[in-house]
């Protein structure tokens, strides 16, 4: 190539010397280049973490307009500040021999601080953050930015500080890994920590064959997969995910992930080893995993940043439910009640019972904890609800009837239930409104109390567009911490029937199931 190959790079130190080393390779080989220093907002903005900004490349999104721009024909970065997808246009055009992958601890004067509950690490990385308190919960993490110069300066100058954490591959390169320091080899590094990337235009042929020339095939394979598993998992540096893998001598392809949350009390982790050539679909395996282990969840409160719960929900959700909810909903979810079944006695059963009246799975599961279904010979089972009769059908017997609500439950056996007598097995926090009705009209009720309903509920801070309500005790325990306010979804007209003596707007479920209430707020927020 007879004209010179402008090479554009971030003007710090770190981002000249990998430029510089670029140069001396495409010389090497015969080819003519140049330097062409360019600032980016990264390095202009260093009041605060990097995962504050919200830029996603703000380390290369300037090469990229150059590039475009036509002022650059090639772009040198660290490849862990590369956004998994590349500008239209633009292409990675080689990947060098990786360097130290690890992530280094500086400290100032001993390890000993390790072993302590207060100690202070720097570090601007939500991943080093998080890996960092979840080794280590008692350390207190402060912020630190700048060029590797200027951090380890910021060390040297903070008296309270006891270490902070560096690239390792940093350090090295400038020679400026001090004396004190270690590889923190249990740290998952970021992904493709350690290598320097190359990009061009894709139009131009010419400029890509060249870098082709200085590509490192195993640090490509490795890199690749590290990036795809980050980009499957939709993080960026703004969430803290590692990801490393490397080759060994089998050639067998050795990979492990990791997400956390941004305080490191939660962690998935994910390790695959493959052979060589069948490794091409290890990024997704990992990604899956991670999801499938409630990274989604986890993904979307890293996503939610400073948003205010706007859905509380009254009982605890699993991460299957709390992915169908909409875009716009930050939902919180707890158990409201607490359930003990009571210690029942034998002489409760002993005889055929005639009429028994069961309106929750509660009461089904405390008579299930006291006796074995043998034992339970009701002769009329009444319900409420299309999954307490179902319960009772698969585990205790036949149900004679059933219907939704307690109060249309009772005006039936008012006029079709044989016999004088029923036993109602319920809570001790139960609604009046069956026990009322039936003893009006001159039907006797026995009531045992099956299990015991505690109220448990969580203060919830501000105002919210919704709660999301189970049963009506789940109601009365909502109200005892937190005022009425927003819409009441309700999973059956009973527990609506609750919430109406309090919520002006309330909602029910089409069907009585958790994810039909859940179909309810989406509806609000369509």
């Amino acid at each position: 190539m007879s004209k010179i190959i402008r090479i554009g790079t971030r003007d710090s130190q770190l981002a000249m010397w990998q430029a510089q080393t670029v140069k001396s390779q495409l010389e090497h080989l015969g080819h003519k280049a140049a330097l062409i220093p360019i600032k980016s907002t990264g390095d202009l903005v260093l009041d605060k973490p990097l995962y504050e900004l919200g830029i996603t490349g703000i380390f290369t999104k300037t090469l990229d307009v150059a590039m475009l721009n036509g002022n650059i024909d090639i772009a040198v970065h660290s490849l862990k500040d590369v956004p998994t997808v590349l500008p239209k246009g633009i292409v990675q055009a080689a990947v060098l021999k990786r360097g130290n992958i690890n992530d280094t601890l500086v400290f100032k004067t001993n390890e000993e601080f390790l072993s302590t509950r207060d100690a202070v690490v720097a570090t601007g990385s939500l991943r080093r953050r998080a890996q960092w308190l979840n080794r280590y919960p008692t350390h207190t993490i402060v912020g630190l930015r700048g060029n590797v110069n200027s951090r380890l300066e910021k060390l040297e100058n903070n008296d309270d500080w006891n270490a902070a954490i560096f690239a390792g591959a940093g350090l090295g390169r400038l020679d400026l890994t001090p004396e004190n320091s270690i590889n923190l080899h249990w740290m998952i590094p970021a992904p493709a920590q350690g290598a320097i990337m190359i990009t061009a235009l894709e139009s131009d042929e010419e400029t890509r064959a060249i870098c082709e020339e200085l590509n490192h095939e195993e640090t490509q394979i490795c890199t690749s997969i590290e990036r795809e598993f980050l980009n499957r998992l939709e993080g960026g540096c703004t969430a803290p995910i590692g990801a490393i893998c490397y080759i060994n001598k089998e050639e067998e392809v050795n990979f492990k992930g990791i997400l956390l949350s941004t305080d490191g009390t939660k962690k998935i982790e994910v390790s695959k080893v493959v052979p060589l050539g069948n490794h091409y679909n290890i990024a997704e395996f990992c990604a899956d995993y991670i999801i499938g282990k409630g990274g989604k969840i986890l993904i979307d409160e890293l996503g939610r940043g400073d948003k205010v719960t706007n859905i509380y929900s009254t009982k605890k959700l699993t991460n299957d439910q709390l992915v169908l909810f909409h875009d716009a909903v930050v939902a919180e979810s707890n158990d409201a009640v607490k359930i003990n079944p009571n210690r029942l006695t034998k002489s409760i059963v002993r005889n055929e019972i005639e009429n028994v009246i069961i309106t929750s799975q509660n009461a089904v599961e405390a008579l299930l904890t006291n006796f074995s279904a043998v034992e339970l010979q009701f002769k009329n089972i009444y319900c409420v609800g299309r999954r307490t009769k179902r319960l009772v059908e698969k585990r205790i017997g036949k149900v004679k009837h059933y219907e939704s609500s307690a109060k249309n439950l009772a005006e039936h056996m008012v006029e079709f239930m044989d016999g004088t007598e029923t036993t109602y097995f319920c809570s001790n926090l139960r609604l009046d409104t069956i026990p009322l009705l039936l003893s009006e009209n001159n039907i006797e009720v026995n009531e045992v109390e099956a299990y015991e309903t505690k109220f448990d509920t969580d203060k919830i801070e501000g105002n919210l567009d919704g709660v999301m309500f189970y049963s009506p005790s789940t109601v009365q325990s909502f109200l005892k911490q937190n005022k009425a306010n927003g819409i009441a979804f309700c999973i059956g007209e009973t527990t609506a029937t609750e919430a109406k003596k309090y919520f002006e707007d309330v909602r029910v479920a089409k069907v009585p199931l958790v994810e039909s209430v859940v179909d309810l707020v989406n509806e609000f927020y369509k």
